[in-house]
């Protein structure tokens, strides 16, 4: 990857002075979005309720520790530990960017955590809160930041406005024991697709990554994936999930809505989800006995699902 072009001593950073939220920011990925962010110039609000793997306990040491490192490398940041998945901390958080920044425009929606189970054993609390913080969690900050740039749009200003929203492999293919996420990613990717289309005519994009990445939802997984030599660098790192979502972020991604892109290590790729396949129209109302012999032709035709993960 070329470096930025060094303008007059000075090197050229893609998201200078643009403000910026990340939620999700204070581990893991969230906090690698929230740093690059910052390297590129951007002015970011570090959002972080600081619970545990499975959402239990709240600390605001993960937002405040990210915000001295931001600060200490010169840049400018602060923190909020808003519930994103509650009506008035979303818009408090909206807020706190505009407040301190004088403007909003770029939500990255990262928050989480996990409550695996297998559907025969989930109980209602496990989906209840997985839905909550995923697919809510990404809803709701973006209703207030859809209406800040609204107002902007309205108001004859010319907004540039951008969302990254975080999908899963799981949430584009589904996952065994993971009912509850993968219903919610799966929620998000489609909730992006709406967004595009109904937030192009403000100057806002909308756009979701689906990454694969050692984190605290993943360690397990990826625990025993190792730096490969050749490559030099850990495939498996999630800092390698950042450039994208900054480059997102950036006014130059302004061409680029509606899309998933799914991200791992050096990999970059273009998710292409659910598309008009191929059928039949009999011309009228279909008797059920006949419907067995036109399904099995659909499905010659057809190209194979991917696979489920863990299937």
């Amino acid at each position: 990857m070329k470096s930025p072009d060094n303008q007059g001593g000075r090197v050229a950073r893609i998201c200078e002075d643009r403000v910026v939220i990340v939620t999700g920011a204070g581990r893991g990925i969230g906090r690698e979005h929230a740093l690059e962010f910052a390297r590129q110039g951007a002015k970011v609000v570090v959002n972080d309720l600081g619970t545990g793997r499975d959402g239990g306990g709240r600390s605001g040491a993960p937002a405040l520790d990210v915000v001295e490192e931001i600060r200490e490398s010169g840049g400018q940041a602060v923190a909020n530990c808003d519930d994103v998945a509650d009506w008035d901390g979303a818009a408090r958080l909206v807020k706190m960017a505009v407040s301190a920044y004088g403007r909003l425009d770029v939500l990255v929606s990262n928050a989480g955590f996990l409550r695996d189970r297998m559907l025969v054993s989930m109980t209602e609390h496990e989906w209840d809160e997985v839905i909550r913080v995923h697919l809510k969690g990404h809803f709701l900050p973006l209703r207030h930041a859809a209406a800040h740039w609204r107002e902007r749009a309205k108001a004859g200003e010319r907004v540039e406005g951008r969302v990254v929203n975080t999908s899963s492999g799981a949430g584009l293919l589904g996952s065994v024991g993971q009912g509850n996420y993968a219903a919610a990613k799966g929620g998000i990717a489609t909730l992006t697709q709406v967004a595009a289309a109904e937030l192009g005519r403000y100057g806002v994009t909308v756009n979701a990554i689906a990454p694969a990445a050692r984190t605290r939802m993943t360690e397990e997984v990826f625990a025993a994936t190792m730096t490969r030599p050749e490559a030099g660098f850990d495939p498996m790192d999630p800092a390698n999930v950042a450039p994208l979502v900054t480059w997102l972020g950036s006014v130059g991604s302004g061409h680029v809505t509606g899309r998933v892109f799914e991200v791992e290590g050096g990999r970059i790729g273009l998710a292409t989800g659910w598309r008009h396949g191929p059928a039949v129209d009999g011309g009228r109302r279909w008797d059920p006995a006949e419907v067995g012999e036109a399904v099995t032709a659909l499905l010659e035709r057809a190209p194979e699902p991917e696979p489920v993960y863990g299937s």
